[in-house]
């Protein structure tokens, strides 16, 4: 068979171009795989026999990778019944909008308060040390009322510009070395007791001390009570009667006698008694204490009036017939009989008349 009969010019030439292409790309092949790709494959045996792998059977691959039908899911989904337990899984409460902050409900009043929260100890800052040095003050301690008295500061780099400040007020101070000033306190500044912060300081404030309290006390006042007086026509041999704490009996003094060991009695009237302390320039009124008017107090007790003494009045009951007790005189000293009344004009007894009561000037 002649594949280029009745062909024309043109359709020759292509048959041709195309075998030549044919053989030059089998050449390439060839070439390029060697005789491998037309030789058969040569099976090579060794003598490694490789460890046995579990081998699936198609029919249980085929029913693992099987999927249910619509069918069969449809029929699952209706037949399975619905297990509704509240709680039994995890969720936002009912009621209650998930995306909303959390806001803790209040506190109820029985419930305990939560802790407090421990706030850091922040690092404590130095102190520093100040420019003047004020070691102690003289005098420490000083009773209130007394009159103006001297204060002094002693220590080291006192500056001659510092002033003493006495519950806050600066004072005219004396500067007498950088180890000691000092400065008049006016008896105002101390009227009413307490503690009283003192420091020196300059005006602008850069030199200041340590700072120093000093103690005003409350003054000894006397510890008793005046009870009752014997009061004389013209305040000769006045007496009180005052009852001391812890005794049962009252004591009986007269002006200038000194009770307690402290207090002397200056003064003494049917209201009050002034005492003045030996040692402090102080002076203090006792006022009369008075029972309840209608009231007695027993003459023996820690606050009762002593015997003679009608309680209404606090004034001293005189003696009758020499039977009543005495305040301050024992009772087995005889009592003088006080006088009877005589009626005026009633001529006195005669009596021996003594040569030295003529006054006449002369005699034989």
């Amino acid at each position: 068979m002649n594949p280029f009969a009745g062909k024309s010019p043109t359709e020759r030439n292509k048959i041709i171009a195309a075998i030549v292409l044919g053989i030059i790309s089998l050449t390439a092949l060839y070439l390029a795989f060697g005789g491998s790709l037309f030789s058969g494959s040569k099976t090579v045996a060794t003598g490694v026999t490789p460890t046995p792998k579990p081998s699936i059977s198609p029919s249980s691959a085929s029913k693992a990778a099987a999927i249910p039908s619509q069918d069969e899911q449809f029929g699952v989904y209706s037949s399975t019944p619905i297990d509704y337990r509240p709680g039994a899984f995890p969720g936002s409460e009912p009621g209650r909008n998930i995306f909303a902050f959390y806001e803790p409900p209040p506190p109820c009043p029985q419930c305990p308060p939560p802790p407090t929260p421990v706030k850091p100890i922040p690092t404590p800052t130095p102190t520093p040390t100040p420019p003047m040095h004020l070691e102690f003050v003289t005098p420490q301690t000083i009773y209130a009322g007394s009159g103006s008295f001297r204060l002094e500061l002693n220590g080291d780099k006192f500056d001659p510009a510092a002033k003493i400040y006495f519950r806050g007020a600066a004072l005219p101070t004396q500067f007498v070395s950088p180890q000691k000033v000092f400065a008049n306190v006016p008896a105002s500044m101390i009227a009413s007791p307490g503690s009283i912060d003192i420091i020196a300081r300059s005006s602008d404030g850069k030199l200041y001390s340590e700072q120093k309290m000093i103690t005003v006390q409350e003054p000894p006042k006397p510890q008793f009570h005046y009870i009752g007086a014997k009061l004389a026509a013209r305040g000769n041999n006045d007496t009180g009667y005052f009852m001391e704490t812890g005794k049962q009996t009252p004591t009986v003094a007269r002006l200038g006698d000194v009770i307690g060991g402290r207090f002397r009695l200056v003064s003494i009237s049917r209201n009050e008694a002034i005492f003045e302390d030996v040692s402090l320039p102080f002076k203090h009124q006792v006022k009369m204490e008075s029972p309840a008017p209608g009231t007695t107090s027993q003459p023996t007790g820690p606050r009762g009036f002593p015997n003679g003494f009608n309680n209404d009045q606090n004034v001293y009951v005189p003696y009758q017939n020499g039977q009543e007790n005495i305040p301050g005189i024992p009772n087995n000293i005889p009592r003088a009989q006080p006088p009877q009344n005589v009626p005026r004009g009633t001529p006195k007894k005669d009596t021996p008349k003594d040569e030295d009561d003529d006054d006449g000037g002369g005699g034989n």
